[in-house]
């Protein structure tokens, strides 16, 4: 789709339900005409010169962005500017542009009141209307403002991919279309947009280019006043040489055939990058009724964005179980796939500070393996910076073994961390069930919980008796974990390759190595080596090992 189609007509996933900002009308007067004169130098350099100097999903968030602060501050006049030059050419019939429905409730919604419906990808590439005559392309026109648009005729008969003679039905037709970035094989969801509007775009835009239209496609979506048959309207596109419609458009029947085949789309190898689908009834008016944003007969179902901008509402700080200070973004809600995402770690302190995060900053957010929010890259940076200073770091890997005050957060950390999985598996217990034990029995240190009994936990306050009584019986079978998983409860700093590599299976002997047996372990270098010799005689840990010991923990 064109950018001036994306400004319009965009809406937004995430931007929707986004609350206006807390704002003075002098400071939303500047961030709109700075975040308004950017798009502006974005829209010249690719209109003008063919240039794409940002990614077209950043392009569009921040576009619909900027038009969620103009309604927020009654500026929606200042928009249009926004919008590049038309062109001067008349399309024959006018396009209507896209409407798009959210989400699988939408788009039933939109198909109670149609019949004759089929489905197509929604190929990202850039709009055009094609004109035949007596068989010749005599016209070939840019989306525009739908009404008029630049005249491409010459740069568009120089692509191979475009019969230049048509008979039949076809000889005399308009036909509209998207020129697309040819691929091989592009499985969307694995490989992304690509910037593949922008490079079309900029193939189109550029003078004296001819080589990069050898690799741009043409993918008929509609021919006005074509017959009323959507069969016979495919079986005439081939015939003409136009033959990726008819192979990639399917009739359908009911709502779940579309989920189906829009998920099919998402995965499977195709000759061109989409963002969606298209859904169109066949039945149509005639071309002399088309109007842009008026089409009510096609709906687009876009694909979850990869990646959504998100603004920064706050930065907060947190102490982990190693003492190590965290730092973590609170954001302003958006969805990603199927999580609402609403924090995303930023790292150490000088990670963040070299990433000049602030609240009031617009990042680029997606998900990395195992569905953990990151941050991709900071596209807009609010005028005013005003960063919070970072707490002075006190903790080290070998403070808060007890509950203190002041340990409030690192002792909490180390709960949360022997209870997982890869520790020692107490299933259900996490940051909330800890502080309701927490709370409710006051704990003295890391492994209190052990000493509790089953009528203690089932009249902790906030769990029900009958959690009192699971966690009574997961804490006795906690007893039986390997040695190794009560080291790394203990937080002992040993990289887990290490921990499979060593053999000693009681604490006498890990207290008994120097630093020159535990560089005999794989993965323990000299300093590791110390440190370990550090952590395994400090005192508050040997207490907490004679406590262990006392509690029939084997290996203590």
């Amino acid at each position: 789709m064109w950018r001036a189609l994306s400004v319009v007509m965009i809406i937004w996933s995430g931007y929707g339900l986004a609350v206006c900002p807390v704002w003075s009308p002098a400071k939303a007067e500047q961030e709109i005409a700075r975040l308004q004169g950017q798009i502006t130098r974005w829209n010249t350099a690719y209109w003008k010169e063919g240039v794409s100097e940002v990614n077209d999903e950043v392009y569009d968030q921040l576009a619909a962005r900027l038009k969620q602060w103009q309604r927020c501050f009654g500026a929606e006049q200042v928009a249009e500017s926004l919008a590049p030059a038309t062109g001067s050419v008349r399309h024959p019939v006018s396009h209507t542009g896209v409407q798009k429905v959210a989400d699988k409730a939408g788009l039933r919604q939109w198909m109670l009141s149609r019949r004759d419906l089929w489905v197509q990808p929604k190929v990202d590439g850039v709009a055009v209307t094609l004109v035949y005559r007596e068989g010749k392309l005599v016209q070939a026109t840019s989306r525009g403002n739908g009404l008029k648009g630049e005249d491409w005729t010459a740069k568009v008969k120089r692509m191979p991919s475009m019969p230049a003679q048509l008979t039949g039905a076809l000889a005399n037709s308009v036909l509209q279309g998207e020129l697309f970035l040819q691929r091989d094989n592009h499985i969307q969801k694995e490989m992304g947009g690509m910037n593949a509007r922008a490079k079309v775009a900029g193939a189109m835009m550029r003078q004296g280019d001819s080589q990069s239209l050898d690799n741009i496609g043409i993918f008929i979506w509609a021919w006005p006043n074509g017959p009323a048959s959507m069969p016979e309207r495919l079986q005439a596109l081939t015939h003409a040489g136009f033959t990726l419609t008819e192979q990639w458009t399917r009739q359908i029947n009911s709502l779940d055939e579309v989920e189906t085949q829009r998920n099919r789309w998402l995965t499977s190898p195709l000759p061109f990058v989409t963002d969606g689908i298209v859904i169109r009834s066949a039945q149509e008016p005639t071309g002399e009724r088309w109007l842009p944003g008026e089409g009510s007969w096609v709906v687009a179902w876009k694909y979850a964005p990869v990646a959504q901008i998100a603004e920064v509402r706050a930065i907060n700080f947190a102490v982990g179980r190693t003492g190590r200070i965290a730092v973590v973004a609170a954001l302003e809600p958006v969805q990603l796939d199927d999580k609402r995402v609403q924090r995303v770690n930023l790292g150490s302190v000088g990670h963040w500070q070299a990433l000049d995060i602030a609240p009031g900053d617009q990042i680029l957010i997606s998900l990395a393996g195992q569905g953990i929010p990151r941050v991709d890259k900071v596209v807009w940076r609010t005028s005013e910076r005003h960063k919070p200073e970072p707490p002075a770091s006190r903790f080290t890997p070998l403070t808060c073994f007890y509950a203190t005050p002041e340990c409030r957060e690192q002792f909490m950390a180390r709960l949360k961390w022997l209870s997982s999985a890869a520790v020692l598996d107490i299933t259900g217990l996490g940051e909330a069930g800890w502080q309701a034990l927490d709370q409710g029995h006051h704990f003295e240190h890391l492994f209190s919980w052990l000493a509790l009994t089953e009528a203690q936990l089932q009249q902790t306050p906030g769990l029900t008796s009958q959690r009192g009584q699971q966690l009574w019986h997961q804490f006795n079978l906690v007893r039986r974990q390997p040695f190794p998983r009560w080291l790394d409860a203990l937080g002992i700093p040993l990289p887990r390759a290490a921990m499979r590599a060593l053999s000693d299976r009681s604490w006498a002997q890990i207290q008994s190595r120097d630093a020159r047996r535990w560089q005999q372990v794989p993965g323990v270098g000299a300093k590791r080596a110390r440190r370990l010799v550090e952590f395994t005689h400090h005192p508050m840990v040997n207490a907490l090992t004679v406590w262990l010991g006392e509690q029939d923990v084997p290996g203590f």
